[in-house]
């Protein structure tokens, strides 16, 4: 999720209340959702933000967690307006912040999650450029 500012995205970063990591709106999927269906539902959810995603850009990693399960992240781009608000589920969300992308991969607690967000960020920018 991102909003345009000065012309450049800023992008909308949740801190987990179970832990320090900062990371993007996630879940999982519910019964026979799609992925763009799971992540509208999980925006919501975490933000009370009604997104419309931006289709043509999807990122995909995976990961193997400390348990021995494999964790599959696909990232899609949602441009929010400004002055919209942002509620956090105070049950899983202790922190929400837009940050410009710099901030953003900085404050990312995850690699493959920095690398997601690069390549959201080239899409973004070559979008905004138009």
């Amino acid at each position: 999720m991102y909003q345009q500012r000065d012309g450049h995205p800023a992008y909308l970063l949740l801190q987990s209340a179970t832990s320090d990591f900062w990371g993007f709106p996630k879940g999982h999927l519910e019964g026979n959702e799609t992925l763009p269906e799971t992540a509208v539902r999980e925006i919501h959810e975490e933000t009370q933000i009604d997104a419309t995603l931006d289709t043509n850009f999807k990122a995909y990693t995976e990961y193997d967690l400390p348990n021995g399960n494999l964790k599959q992240v696909t990232l899609f781009v949602s441009e929010v307006p400004t002055g919209v608000a942002v509620t956090r589920q105070v049950e899983e969300i202790s922190a929400i912040g837009w940050f410009d992308y710099a901030t953003a991969r900085k404050r990312l607690t995850y690699d493959n999650l920095k690398e997601l967000l690069d390549q959201a960020n080239d899409y973004i920018e070559k979008k905004l450029a138009k």
